[in-house]
């Protein structure tokens, strides 16, 4: 069974920062394969991407977190992170991760708020 769990949410003031966590187990196939990506959605709004990170460690990320959002990922431990810095109220949302290779898989979320 593939289970994708988030971790890291919390409560923050505009400014502070927060580490998520995205653990994976039970990939059919080696972790270091996928792309993997942080998906927020707040209420009312669209889902986005925030930020991925592929088999080769390349990274893309959205404008609005340039240069504060680190993305990262340790195939040893089949875990993904996100390092949030500078945090802004509208980065308020609940993150997904997600890992892609032939299929995609979702985790449940962690919700992240942050107060100005």
């Amino acid at each position: 069974q593939v289970r994708l769990v988030e971790s890291g949410g919390g409560s923050v003031q505009a400014g502070g920062s927060l580490r998520l966590s995205c653990a994976a187990s039970g990939l059919p196939w080696d972790y270091h394969n996928y792309k993997l990506t942080w998906f927020r959605q707040a209420p009312g709004k669209e889902r986005e991407e925030v930020a991925s990170i592929d088999s080769v460690m390349f990274t893309t990320y959205t404008d609005s977190v340039k240069g504060r959002f680190t993305i990262s990922r340790d195939n040893a431990k089949n875990t993904l992170y996100l390092q949030m810095d500078s945090l802004k109220p509208e980065d308020t949302a609940m993150y997904y991760c997600a890992a892609v290779f032939s299929s995609a898989y979702w985790g449940r979320g962690t919700q992240v708020t942050v107060s100005s």
